[in-house]
């Protein structure tokens, strides 16, 4: 079954750092944007950060400096580092990426991230 699977969310204390990472499963990564989004509660999707086949990457303004995204494509992964997160970062993160061999994008499960003392 081709999807994605996100790891890495819990529970921080402000100021606090997670890394999470997104892994093609029965396929990989096909040409084109990787993406992590957030839903905070009450709140809309919104782009956190993107990644693009060569490495080209935007961050969200709130997270510039904080967020770092990276990809490894022999592995078919995409990170994201999250380091001095704040209780506004709280949400569940989705990674949305295009698979092989369709091209088409796909969401995963969520992963929630709790920013908290």
């Amino acid at each position: 079954q081709v999807q994605l699977v996100e790891s890495g969310g819990g529970l921080v204390q402000p100021g606090g750092s997670l890394r999470l990472s997104c892994a093609a499963s029965g396929s990989g990564f096909s040409i084109g944007l990787v993406g992590w989004y957030r839903q905070g509660p009450g709140k809309q999707r919104e782009l956190v950060a993107s990644i693009e086949s060569g490495g080209s990457t935007r961050y969200l303004p709130s997270v510039r400096g904080r967020f770092s995204i990276s990809r490894d494509n022999a592995k078919n992964t995409v990170d994201l580092q999250m380091n001095s997160l704040k209780p506004e970062d709280t949400a569940v993160y989705y990674c949305n990426a295009p698979l092989l061999p369709t091209r088409q994008y796909y969401w995963g499960q969520g992963t929630q991230v709790t920013v908290s003392s």
